[in-house]
């Protein structure tokens, strides 16, 4: 019944997809192509990484995860090889003060047309990304960077203008990083930021193929030379994955039924009752984790993002307010049913934070007292997440953990109690009147607010606005779900938003190092709205105590033992001054089918992260299998 439920909703999105077989990937061995689902790209033209490209996606559509390269990853699910090399043949070098960083590279690398990599490209692509704001980091390297030398092919010395022992991790992949630009390419291009880079060469083991103009799909084919790039220096076998198709899959229950049909090897996200379905019917489908909940926990952190430059955002008694009228069961339930793994900290818990900051802080958020104006308050209940547990329990009943240790890895910690009273004390305090069921700002206008979501593309995150839209609406602050769609990181970027569920916060996830996210929040970062804010500080949030926190930061090792008690000194700031509410870790929803291939990344067999938005899932590419029972071409 379900199946045929799924059918019927998916129907029309299959219709206006392109057609499969017969058209795009036609004269395509489908047992040499992997296939990923994409995001329908706006400009299909655009191949520049570096630029905004107008709201072109080109980090979503196979190039940054296929083509780029830079000089270390960091594999987000952890291990004792977490740590890789890549461009680079060892990890960065520091002098005593951290204001110089030498960085030694891998010789023998080449981009897809034939040309050498050297550090040219790396002194090239920081230079030009100075001297041209609104390249993706050049705020970054401006604020960073005194003066670059490279005395020979192989090395890069960075003099930096102060200390910095987090300057490397500009270059370090945990999603994306800064990619390294061909110098041979882009000196010939009038504006670098104009510049559609199209053909886009290639640094890593795949090269464009073909793509639609209509930005329904993108085909990679493996470059015949692709032992000349970092993954090809480190591969012990050829890939078997020949072609890698990222293509649009329609809406949530669209994606389940080409699954199905083995038209989609790889779903990046779906709704939970999808994943739910197609797992206990499918014999061909793997998932990260083998039970319940099933999905891959990202160390990225869903919340409801505030735009603190405009007014009433700015002001944290409204904004802890808006916090304490959720109450987050329901939104666990109508987002996740149920499968959501609560926070809030300003971190996920997912990876080393449960233990590194979770456990050890939940005295201080029990003790935790809030004055909302007429009396002090402790928000925060510890037990919440067992209450989550407990309501989904009599479906999973044999697979939801009895063990509190278990229960919290699964569920997550506590989080706010939804107190309408104190809620509508703090709006007192800041001015804000009820008139009937509404409450209206100090000026005497309604109290309304828009809050963005992306849409279809992530509908665990799209249906927890819809809860909480109601949730305000209910007490009388009229909130208005904005679906963005595709144009949704744009607005994000510029602030062109009031509030929004998305996330500003990822963490390296097996580290309790913080920097991943947490050097992009100092103020020297902040851009005016309108402007495009640099990753990650959406909300642009600015607080001389968080700018003291980020460069104590810097000036410590990254594997120093008091990178911990720096990080729990900001999610103390974080959830006193609340710059967004931390809402959950973001379990994605991501079957894998095994039809035509095999070895895909578990929690049994973490060595890559598998998301299709993540630059690291070329890791994952390349260590897939052919399934030796698919179907005959």
């Amino acid at each position: 019944m379900k199946f045929r439920k799924y059918a019927a909703i998916a129907l029309l999105s299959l219709m206006a997809l392109p057609a499969f077989a017969q058209d795009f990937i036609a004269g395509i061995p489908r047992n040499e192509t992997l296939i990923i689902q994409g995001t329908p790209q706006q400009n299909a033209d655009w191949f520049n990484v570096w630029a905004p490209g107008g709201g072109a996606a080109a980090n979503l559509n196979g190039l940054q995860q296929l083509t780029t390269d830079t000089l270390w990853f960091i594999n987000p699910e952890g291990g004792k090889d977490a740590w890789q090399n890549a461009l680079a043949s060892e990890p960065p070098s520091y002098n005593a003060d951290f204001t110089e960083m030498t960085v030694k590279l891998r010789k023998g690398i080449f981009w897809s047309d034939g040309v050498e990599f050297t550090s040219d490209d790396v002194v090239y692509t920081v230079q030009t990304q100075i001297d041209h704001p609104g390249m993706a980091w050049s705020a970054p390297f401006t604020v960073n960077v005194a003066s670059m030398e490279n005395p020979d092919p192989q090395t890069v010395v960075f003099h930096l203008k102060k200390p910095n022992s987090r300057f490397h991790t500009l270059f370090t992949v945990r999603w994306n990083a800064a990619w390294i630009m061909p110098k041979h390419v882009f000196e010939k291009a009038a504006d670098p930021l104009s510049f559609n880079n199209n053909p886009p060469v290639s640094l890593g083991p795949y090269q464009l193929q073909s793509y639609d103009k209509g930005g329904n799909w993108t085909i990679w084919k493996l470059r015949d030379d692709w032992q000349r790039t970092s993954i090809g220096l480190a591969a012990a076998q050829p890939p078997e994955v020949k072609y890698v198709v990222y293509r649009a899959a329609g809406n949530p229950e669209a994606r389940v039924i080409e699954q199905r049909n083995h038209n989609l090897d790889v779903i990046n996200d779906m709704a939970p009752e999808g994943m739910f379905s197609i797992m206990r019917d499918s014999k061909s489908t793997a998932s990260w984790l083998k039970g319940f909940p099933f999905a891959h926990p990202d160390p990225t952190l869903p919340s409801v993002l505030f735009n603190t430059k405009k007014a009433p955002f700015d002001n944290k008694d409204v904004r802890w307010a808006l916090a304490l009228l959720i109450d987050i069961r329901e939104v666990a339930l109508g987002s996740y049913r149920g499968a959501a793994n609560i926070a809030a900290l300003a971190t996920p818990p997912t990876g080393s934070a449960p233990d590194d900051y979770y456990a050890p802080m939940q005295d201080w958020l029990t003790n935790f007292e809030l004055d909302t104006g007429s009396r002090k308050i402790k928000p925060y209940d510890p037990n919440i997440s067992a209450q989550i547990a407990n309501m989904v329990r009599g479906q999973w009943a044999d697979q939801i953990p009895t063990d509190p240790a278990k229960l919290q890895r699964t569920f997550g910690f506590g989080w706010w109690k939804k107190d309408v009273e104190a809620a509508t004390e703090l709006l007192q305090k800041a001015g804000f009147k009820k008139s009937g069921r509404q409450w209206m700002k100090p000026d005497g206008t309604p109290f309304a607010i828009r809050l963005q979501v992306e849409g279809d593309a992530i509908p665990t995150l799209a249906r927890a606005g819809t809860v909480i839209a109601q949730q305000w609406t209910q007490a009388g602050i009229a909130t208005k779900v904005d679906v963005a769609g595709p144009t949704n990181g744009q607005r994000l970027s510029t602030g062109d938003f009031e509030a929004a569920i998305y996330w500003s916060i990822e963490t390296w996830g097996g580290h309790p190092d913080l920097s991943f996210f947490l050097d992009s929040y100092h103020s020297e970062f902040i851009k005016p709205v309108g402007q495009i804010q640099p990753p990650r500080n959406l909300q642009r949030w600015q607080d001389p105590r968080l700018d003291q926190i980020i460069e104590r930061n810097r000036s410590i090792a990254f594997d120093s033992p008091d990178v911990a008690k720096l990080g729990q000194d900001f999610l103390k700031l974080a959830v006193e001054e609340m710059p967004m509410i931390p809402l959950m870790a973001y379990n994605k929803f991501a079957p894998l089918d095994t039809t035509y291939w095999t070895n895909y990344p578990s929690a049994d067999n973490p060595y890559s992260a598998s998301g299709p938005n993540w630059s690291n899932i070329r890791y994952m590419v390349v260590g897939l299998k052919a399934n030796p029972d698919a179907p005959k071409p």
